[in-house]
């Protein structure tokens, strides 16, 4: 059909599909479990692994668990969270939606609501993660493992992709992450590259590290690259991209995370990283006077499968380098 014009007008141009910066980072074919006992979509064996979310949150909850979470829950998705006031909910919202590769958006919860009803239904968000940040005017004013005592019928929680939720699926490739080979956390990187700002929100990029060599980087973005709700394929590589990302820090000197060695015949490989959120959440000072994240490495375990991210219709390139 053609397009509905006044007469004299020129015809509207076709409708332009909604762009990805406009989309959740949960493929078109998610379909929402119930519970953590819930096997939609989830395949042989799905429900079962789908229960052990709720093992792990109740180890947080009961102090037994706060150690970084890579290799932490195998087959079950990770993700970021930032947890504001209702007022700065909708900027938050925005930001996330302006800057898809580093803060892919899984769920939103309600006002007061303390789980995520899409992505972890039964978990609390102020007491089920391993370790958080209390933000106050911009600025980490302390680490806890419970906020319980922060929640409240005007919080808003954001769940957030996060790389971990690919790292098995390169491990079974052959291309097992340095660190989890170590059994530390990733190393992270500060950039001079700008978030796109909203509201209060802005500050700059943050990337992850892995290093591989330069023949296993096209199968790496081929296999990250299935996964935009969990930052998709690499952003850069090499000499280069440290270069084209601004990366000031030696490599043996992460901004958060756990230096790793880079051996001969390899090179750094960056990934947009969800703590690019807590920068910007520095950059909006005391213009947002509270907010909660999880500590760096440290990231909320869903009941939603590392598989149910997958979108076979990904961006397997490799990015901007």
């Amino acid at each position: 059909r053609g397009a509905l014009h006044l007469a004299g007008e020129p015809p509207m141009p076709p409708q332009q599909p909604l762009p990805r910066a406009l989309r959740t980072g949960l493929p078109p074919t998610f379909v929402a479990p119930t519970s953590t006992h819930d096997d939609a979509g989830a395949g042989a064996g799905g429900g079962a692994c789908r229960a052990q979310a709720a093992v792990f949150w109740r180890g947080c909850r009961e102090g037994r668990f706060d150690a970084p979470t890579p290799g932490a829950a195998p087959g079950l998705a990770q993700a970021n969270l930032v947890v504001l006031p209702a007022a700065h909910a909708f900027d938050f919202l925005c930001f996330a939606l302006r800057n898809p590769r580093q803060a892919p958006l899984l769920d939103v919860g309600s006002p007061g609501c303390r789980s995520l009803p899409l992505a972890a239904p039964g978990c609390d968000v102020f007491t089920d993660l391993p370790r958080y940040i209390v933000w106050k005017d911009g600025e980490p004013e302390r680490e806890a493992t419970d906020v319980a005592e922060l929640a409240s019928g005007d919080m808003v929680a954001f769940a957030l992709g996060c790389s971990f939720s690919w790292e098995a699926a390169l491990a079974e490739a052959g291309l097992v992450p340095r660190h989890v080979e170590l059994g530390r956390n990733v190393p992270m990187y500060r950039t001079a590259v700008p978030n796109e700002p909203a509201g209060p929100f802005r500050g700059n990029l943050v990337v992850s590290m892995r290093p591989y060599a330069p023949a296993d980087i096209p199968r790496v973005c081929e296999i990250t690259g299935r996964y935009p709700g969990a930052h998709g394929a690499p952003l850069a590589w090499g000499e280069d991209g440290v270069a084209a990302l601004g990366i000031a820090t030696p490599m043996n000197e992460p901004d958060f995370g756990n230096a790793v060695d880079v051996r001969e015949g390899e090179v750094p490989v960056f990934w947009a990283c969800g703590v690019s959120t807590q920068c910007a959440l520095e950059a909006a000072g005391d213009a947002v006077p509270l907010a909660i994240t999880h500590a760096p490495g440290h990231m909320a375990v869903l009941s939603l499968l590392d598989s149910e991210l997958v979108e076979a219709t990904g961006d397997g390139d490799a990015g901007a380098r």
